[in-house]
């Protein structure tokens, strides 16, 4: 890697401070694609279905970005603004794969490890040191590997936190390499816009352009109880993310805060009954995720989006958290019933917060009905272990 793609030619130890990696793939699911197939290569790619589908992008390759192509975006725009790029169906379990590869190549130096996705982490290699040499060596050795290993191109940051780290990754995209010094970050982090803090949005930002704050700069030199008044708690945020401070450790097995399906229709769909045997289908889903994973949950989301696409969403909070399907369902369609159906829906959405890996005690007067239905549902569960998730489905679903 050339120094002029690092923030610091001089590229020192990270000493006497935590020296954390953040590794960004570039244009992740795109890159796997075009690497899987040359004929792919130097083209726009997006990845997210057919370009006349109601899906929205997942991935765009870089080619596909010059025509302001991004995530998020639905795949008929992104067809009107680049009718000739390659529109490709999303294959996740090749995704999934490829992310574990990579993973193996990061625990070979270190076993801190946060998954952010199946294309971003956080490494904590403080303790690598003596083993791999420096952070910067470890870093570049690991972005080195899944070129020659992979055939992928990624971007690094290396910082003393997870916030300067991630900063960094992103500062030079695609295949950049940033080192951020300790005796240098605040002259890495005074000429960056504020809209690159954590937090700042749209709304945030115009506030800060307000009172005249556009750079880092500009908001360092604000006081934090002036930011706090603003701001309230976010205030005091922005005021240790102006100055380089970040505590948060990488957390190795971070615990998973949701487990969510979601579906875009067709065509739009306002019909009641259709809608509440899509929400069984997503409850179905939703119970067996959680299962497999070990986990209930005890708050239930449901998020609609109309034909106008204005988004919307539900929540219920159980007093005991569930993981089975019926009881998903049941306030998933009375979470449906808040909604109104004037305007027919585009896409809808189920997802399980505040979630638990205990199992709670259940009241004595439906002890005996639940206990069936949770034996019920484990010899479905094994059902669909040995012979495939879709062989047994419920009859409202054929």
């Amino acid at each position: 890697m050339a120094p002029e793609n690092c923030y610091n030619d001089n590229m020192k130890d990270l000493s006497n401070l935590r020296k954390i990696i953040h590794v960004d793939m570039d244009a992740f699911y795109a890159s796997v694609e075009q690497r899987d197939d040359p004929s792919l290569l130097a083209k726009p790619v997006v990845v997210g279905g057919k370009p006349n589908s109601r899906g929205v992008v997942c991935a765009a390759s870089y080619e596909a970005r010059k025509f302001g192509i991004h995530s998020a975006m639905p795949m008929a725009e992104a067809f009107r603004r680049c009718p000739q790029a390659i529109f490709l169906p999303v294959n996740a379990l090749k995704y999934q794969e490829v992310s574990l590869q990579i993973r193996r190549i990061f625990v070979t130096y270190t076993p801190i490890v946060e998954p952010l996705s199946l294309d971003e982490a956080f490494l904590d290699v403080s303790g690598s040191t003596s083993l791999f040499g420096p952070a910067d060596t470890i870093a570049l050795t690991i972005k080195q590997r899944i070129q020659q290993e992979l055939n992928l191109t990624a971007s690094v940051g290396v910082a003393s936190n997870k916030f300067l780290a991630k900063l960094a990754s992103d500062l030079k995209k695609p295949d950049g390499f940033v080192v951020v010094q300790p005796d240098s970050v605040q002259e890495f982090l005074d000429p960056l816009s504020v809209e690159r803090l954590w937090g700042v949005g749209k709304k945030t930002a115009e506030q800060l352009h307000k009172i005249n704050v556009k750079t880092v700069k500009d908001l360092r030199y604000l006081e934090m109880s002036y930011l706090t008044q603003l701001f309230g708690v976010m205030g005091s945020q922005l005021y240790q993310l102006a100055q380089g401070i970040d505590d948060r450790p990488v957390e190795c097995d971070r615990m998973v805060k949701s487990i969510g399906r979601e579906t875009t229709f067709a065509t739009d769909i306002s019909d009641q009954d259709v809608l509440e045997a899509v929400l069984l289908e997503l409850a179905v889903d939703v119970g067996w995720s959680l299962r497999k994973k070990g986990f209930r949950g005890k708050t239930i989301t449901m998020k609609v989006r109309y034909d106008d696409f204005r988004t919307m969403s539900h929540s219920y909070t159980l007093s005991l958290a569930t993981d089975l399907d019926d009881v998903i369902y049941k306030e998933a369609c009375n979470l449906l019933k808040k909604v109104s159906l004037k305007q027919p829906l585009r896409l809808i959405g189920l997802t399980l917060h505040n979630l638990t890996d205990k199992v709670e005690g259940q009241l004595s007067l439906f002890a005996e009905p639940q206990k069936d239905k949770e034996t019920l549902t484990k010899v479905i569960d094994l059902l669909k272990e040995k012979y495939g998730e879709k062989s047994i489905t419920r009859a409202r679903l054929l």
